[in-house]
């Protein structure tokens, strides 16, 4: 018996030549215009992080006009030093205690002594009977603990309290390079036409000079209530404690257990469950970590946070380790799946040649799979680090201080960190804040590319050492 082949539909019209032409033309405009709305959506993207940059960038540099209750040169008369030889910035510890001292009322450089002295060996303002008694007492000054200023300390006091300079007038970098004349005159200009904003000053007063608001001395000065000569050193150095904390935390637990996970956990019920918690836990909001940093780290945990268990540390839980420990739970689903979707990666036979061999399963997993999927987690792990970097609002909660001139000494420290002062200094309504705050973002984004880029370079190391 036979048996039949099913009977092939019969092309009944094979498209001509020019209906193909039609056909194919109209095949290649439709992805021309796919490709020019791709190109487009590009293009979109790149202008607006480029306008971004742009206005960071034209906002942390630019011509200023500054008027000084007190001139420098005059500083270094105070500090009993001839101007004409002699500038501000010549002037050494001891000449600039001496102007501060000829500079103020005793009772502020009492209080100034008292949040830190000035020299280990000697008191300037407070009379030595009265520090014995106030460091002997139940709450000491923290003058009576820390270490004597140095000179760049004591540099930034007399130009706070001694010379104060005020800035009455700012200008953005491209408008300073174009047309620097302009500005000079709109200062002028607004001094003879509302000389009610500046009663205690004239235009003779008044110095014109190009500033520079992302610089190393901004990057290496404390913040300051006066916007001119404040800086962001806390908070650089909370934020690199609070990357340090996070990653020593999130980055073992998070590729543990992404491990026992995808090579070790059976496939039951209860492991799902996890799985689909640590794939939901990726995406709440931060500020609910915070709540949870807030009630568990920094009250529940108070003890511990707060170094009062182990005899030293802060007041209460808010400091270093609490914060980054929030931070290391929020990045930690992060770490989790790119860490899975590495070990994912590794091809199969990998383990089957380890196991083939005689190694066990753990042997085989730190010889043969960890060394592959390396690179893939430290991609997860720049992620995860980039997001804690620039979060604020779990900080806020967990007790960021908006205004620290202490810096952090380690993990029990009161802290604040850049988003928080960005933050604070976008609140303020003077200019001047306005530019500080773009110079510590654009601080933000080098710390951000400094540690993506060592990321990198370990991931590419590690890459062609598997190769």
């Amino acid at each position: 018996m036979s048996i039949e082949a099913p009977e092939r539909p019969v092309q009944e019209h094979f498209p001509t030549p020019d209906e193909y032409a039609g056909l194919l033309s109209k095949r290649t405009r439709r992805a021309w215009v796919v490709q020019m709305f791709l190109l487009l959506m590009l293009t979109i993207a790149v202008l607006g992080l480029s306008i971004l940059l742009f206005t960071i960038i034209d906002d942390s540099f630019g011509n200023v006009a500054t008027v000084n209750q007190v001139e420098p040169e005059e500083g270094v008369v105070l500090a009993g030093l001839d101007p004409a030889t002699t500038s501000f910035g010549d002037l050494g510890k001891d000449e600039l205690v001496t102007a501060l001292q000829a500079g103020i009322n005793r009772n502020v450089g009492r209080r100034l002594e008292r949040e830190q002295r000035f020299y280990e060996d000697r008191l300037v303002f407070e009379p030595q009977a009265s520090w014995d008694e106030l460091c002997a007492s139940d709450d000491p000054a923290p003058g009576c603990t820390s270490s004597a200023r140095d000179a760049g300390n004591v540099s930034l006091l007399v130009q706070e309290q001694v010379i104060e300079p005020d800035i009455i007038a700012v200008s953005g970098m491209v408008e300073s390079l174009l047309n620097p004349a302009a500005f000079e005159e709109e200062v002028a200009r607004d001094f003879a036409v509302n000389p009610e904003k500046y009663p205690d000053y004239t235009f003779d007063q008044v110095r014109f000079q190009w500033r520079a608001w992302f610089s190393w001395s901004f990057i290496t000065s404390p913040a300051s209530a006066t916007p001119e000569i404040a800086g962001i050193r806390t908070a650089v150095l909370g934020s690199i404690w609070l990357v340090a904390v996070t990653v020593l935390f999130a980055v073992p637990v998070g590729v543990g257990a992404a491990v026992y996970l995808e090579e070790f956990a059976k496939p039951t019920r209860l492991n799902d469950l996890i799985q689909t918690n640590i794939n939901n836990l990726a995406g709440v909001p931060s500020i609910i970590y915070g709540m949870l940093g807030l009630a568990v780290l920094v009250r529940a945990l108070e003890p511990i946070t707060s170094g009062s268990l182990f005899g030293t540390g802060a007041p209460n839980g808010r400091t270093v380790l609490a914060a980054g420990l929030t931070l290391g739970l929020l990045t930690l689903p992060v770490v989790i799946i790119s860490s899975q979707e590495a070990l994912r990666a590794v091809p199969g036979s990998l383990r089957q040649a380890g196991m083939g061999l005689g190694a066990t399963k753990w042997q085989t997993v730190r010889s043969q799979v960890l060394p592959v999927a390396i690179p893939g987690i430290l991609t997860g792990t720049i992620l995860a680090v980039a997001r804690a970097i620039g979060e604020t609002a779990p900080l806020i909660l967990v007790g960021a201080a908006s205004f620290i001139t202490q810096s952090p000494s380690g993990p029990f420290s009161q802290f604040t960190a850049l988003p928080i002062q960005i933050f604070q200094w976008t609140s303020l309504p003077q200019p001047e804040w306005q530019h500080l705050a773009a110079a510590a973002s654009l601080t933000l984004l080098l710390l951000l590319l400094i540690l993506n880029g060592a990321a990198v370079i370990l991931r590419n190391k590690y890459s062609r050492r598997i190769t």
